[in-house]
């Protein structure tokens, strides 16, 4: 494994970035406000799966043709940003209920996070690109482990201690919420300011230069 020297300037970055706000801890917060906090905890879920992906593509190199081929890392690029976009209109689109409750079962909205998150996680070039470029500085050519191991090892942490931020993300928006849940004109509120996020979040990623 890495020295220890190496890996406490590991685990002290990863904390850094992980605790900046970012595009999963605010799609995560969107979740939360327009369906609440059971759909903003399996959206934080399927961010933490869909994150997998990456650390096997940075273990087996495969981030790389991002590099090699730039249309590629647009195109994903672009079908990601419109995918949040969708999303987040959809959620517009949305009506409520006759006493202002919010239209999607616990269930049914939760399940739906969850696939929707895996979703735009894969569709993110740019977790590839950080993955790749951020845990090789990591990486101990000369360590009993293999190079591929290592990977998966410190990409693991990577994706746990990013997911930590996301779940207090969630609770945060959460408790803002629960102060409002009886009000139907704050939930038709809180479910449009979700739906914003997302499409500002979709044309934040579209309009990002690589």
């Amino acid at each position: 494994m890495p020295s220890t020297e190496l890996l406490i300037a590991f685990f002290a970055t990863t904390a850094i970035f992980a605790y900046i706000p970012g595009p999963a801890m605010l799609y995560a917060a969107a979740q939360t406000m327009a369906r609440g906090r059971w759909s903003g905890l399996t959206a934080a879920l399927g961010i933490h799966l869909g994150g997998y992906m990456h650390v096997l593509a940075a273990a087996t190199g495969l981030s790389v043709l991002f590099h090699a081929v730039p249309a590629l890392y647009l195109a994903v690029k672009l079908v990601g940003a419109l995918y949040l976009i969708w999303l987040g209109v959809s959620l517009f689109r949305a009506k409520t209920q006759g006493d202002g409750t919010l239209p999607v079962i616990e269930r049914k909205s939760a399940r739906r996070a969850f696939f929707e998150s895996v979703t735009v996680e894969v569709l993110n070039p740019k977790t590839a690109i950080f993955f790749m470029a951020f845990l090789p500085q990591f990486i101990d050519a000369s360590a009993t482990f293999p190079v591929w191991l290592q990977f998966v090892v410190l990409g693991t942490i990577v994706n746990l201690m990013f997911s930590s931020a996301d779940i207090v993300c969630v609770f945060l928006a959460g408790a803002m919420i629960a102060r409002l849940r009886r009000s139907g004109r704050a939930q038709r509120l809180m479910q449009r300011a979700g739906g914003a996020v997302l499409v500002g979040l979709g044309v934040h990623v579209a309009l990002q230069k690589s």
